[in-house]
């Protein structure tokens, strides 16, 4: 089916489903093509950069370690909702274009750095790309097929991003030891050129009519602010905090208070007050949703904890440099690909999706909880393998989380859903990093000897700084450090098995909502419209539309 548009006598704005799914034709292909070139890039500069980061943080000479990957987190996020409601007013082709250009931009401007303030400001333009760039890949495709045939294309998006996952550590490491990880960032540049084209000739989808200035008054700009400054203050207080700054100062709470009220100020403001609401209230109007845009925050807090903290493990304890922890790593990150796949395809072809994420989950602990059991000396096979596991439920959830979330919402609001999905899935992993660090610190301050323990003195930024070093220590020393590190990695493995454990607390709250076999056809590719007969009508407020029938289940 598709949902055609129209306004009634009284100004309401209707939806009507009509028609069946079209087989795709070249310009599908073509955008699909796009979209994964895209999508590739942002996650490959993302786990590129975990590995790089201890001799990126050496090389600079810089204390603010954590800053290089928050602030493209706090970039990302803030401007995340934004994203939603810009590609409603400017179409998805302008939106993406503009996302190429500030991933560009910032990647360049990363590859010239000269201190750890050049890049973390550059990474901070990065991040409004990369995020944006995530979310609207999501979009594009919720717009081209139909929910009951997303799994597959989820699967295969899902494996492009688990390539990269894969290939980033080993990338960015190797870069790395041979002092070249500016090419980390300037590699970027060719393939956001050749993505440019794709979108700029292929992604032939409808733009909105208007003039420049009814787009501009279009734009939810009070909620754009609030969400932005609040998101902001947010990041900075969980950055600062156990590093920079001890947690009970005012440096710290004051923006944490400020952040959070924000937060709950921007959704009251778009309940109450937005006509064109970034985020529309509907999304958590039902119990399905919300079990869904939870278990995307717990699986993302966990995923990026395991990408940070598991190469310290194989880095510190184990010995291994840069390129051999990211082969390490290969196992697990690799991995995932095909459980995304599975997860995908299956709920394609069995049309239900809650068997899988609760499969996903259960695999998740058990991998999480065979971690904890990991010592410096642990054979090297155990991590391996422990790995394997995690990612490999994580994998599954990633995929399958989409379907939970959009199956009771009506599919004129794919665009705030699938905002708000990427909104909460970055929010997490900037809590992902933090309370990471916060464990680890606290308890390598409580484990290293005494000689070396000011390390943790400066935050988690001066523990990544001193990992290089500990393969030139004297023995026993070195053996003593290594085996502090080993036991200090216990309490993240122990936080991470408590969020999954919420995580299927969570999945616990879903309803078995039908797919719906309809796309929005305001979006849809020329080449598959279909002026159908209407079957159902949606009520909307502005852009986003209240009711449908699958909520009613919901």
């Amino acid at each position: 089916m598709s949902v055609t548009h129209s306004e009634n006598s009284d100004g309401r704005h209707t939806s009507h489903a009509t028609g069946a799914a079209q087989r795709k034709g070249a310009k599908f292909w073509l955008i699909f093509a796009s979209l994964s070139v895209t999508l590739f890039l942002s996650a490959l500069d993302f786990t590129a950069l975990a590995s790089a980061l201890p001799i990126i943080v050496h090389e600079l000479d810089g204390s603010d370690f954590a800053w290089a990957g928050t602030a493209y987190a706090l970039s990302s996020t803030a401007f995340l909702p934004m994203s939603g409601g810009l590609t409603q007013i400017v179409g998805r082709r302008i939106a993406f274009i503009i996302a190429l250009a500030f991933f560009a931009l910032g990647s360049a401007f990363c590859g010239a750095a000269k201190t750890m303030d050049w890049l973390i400001a550059a990474r901070t333009i990065q991040g409004i790309g990369g995020g944006a760039i995530i979310s609207l890949a999501s979009i594009v495709i919720s717009d081209l097929v139909t929910l009951q045939e997303r799994g597959t294309y989820n699967g295969l998006l899902g494996m492009t991003w688990a390539v990269a996952v894969a290939l980033g550590p080993i990338v960015g490491g190797s870069l790395a030891e041979k002092g070249a990880w500016r090419w980390l960032f300037y590699f970027n540049l060719p393939v956001c050129g050749v993505s440019f084209v794709l979108v700029m000739f292929f992604m032939a989808l409808p733009t909105p009519k208007g003039t420049l200035k009814e787009k501009f008054f279009a734009m939810d700009w009070i909620g754009n602010i609030l969400v932005i400054a609040s998101s902001s203050a947010l990041v900075i207080a969980l950055t600062w905090g156990g590093g920079r700054y001890p947690w009970n100062t005012a440096q710290v709470l004051v923006p944490l208070i400020l952040g959070v009220l924000g937060l709950i100020a921007w959704w009251f403001y778009e309940v109450k007050y937005s006509s064109h609401p970034t985020v529309a209230p509907e999304l958590l109007g039902n119990r399905t949703s919300v079990s869904g845009y939870l278990q995307v925050f717990f699986n993302s807090l966990g995923v990026v904890a395991w990408v940070y903290y598991m190469p310290v493990y194989f880095q510190a304890c184990k010995g291994s440099g840069p390129i051999r922890s990211g082969i390490e790593m290969f196992g697990g990150t690799l991995n995932i690909g095909p459980f995304v796949v599975f997860s995908g395809v299956s709920v394609t072809a069995f049309k239900v999706y809650r068997p899988q994420l609760w499969f996903g989950w259960v695999l998740t602990i058990v991998g999480v909880a065979a971690m904890s059991t990991l010592k410096a000396d642990s054979p090297l096979s155990h991590a391996i393998g422990f790995s394997v596991l995690s990612s490999g439920g994580a994998g599954i959830i990633f995929a399958a989380t989409y379907f939970p979330v959009l199956s009771p919402l009506p599919v004129t609001l794919n665009a705030s859903a699938l905002a708000l999905f990427a909104f909460v899935r970055s929010l997490a992993q900037i809590w992902g990093i933090t309370f990471g660090s916060v464990a680890l610190t606290n308890e390598l301050a409580k484990r290293l000897p005494n000689q070396i323990v000011s390390v943790t003195a400066g935050g988690i930024e001066r523990v990544y700084a001193f990992i290089p070093a500990i393969g030139t220590l004297d023995e026993p020393l070195r053996g003593q450090v290594r085996t502090a590190f080993g036991e200090s990695l216990r309490p993240v493995w122990y936080m991470l098995c408590g969020i999954i454990g919420l995580g299927l607390l969570s999945s616990l709250l879903m309803k078995d909502v039908p797919l719906h076999n309809y796309v929005d056809e305001k979006w849809m590719l020329d080449e598959n419209r279909d002026e159908g007969v209407p079957a159902t009508t949606v009520e909307l407020k502005g852009l986003n539309a209240h009711t449908n029938d699958a909520a009613s289940t919901a």
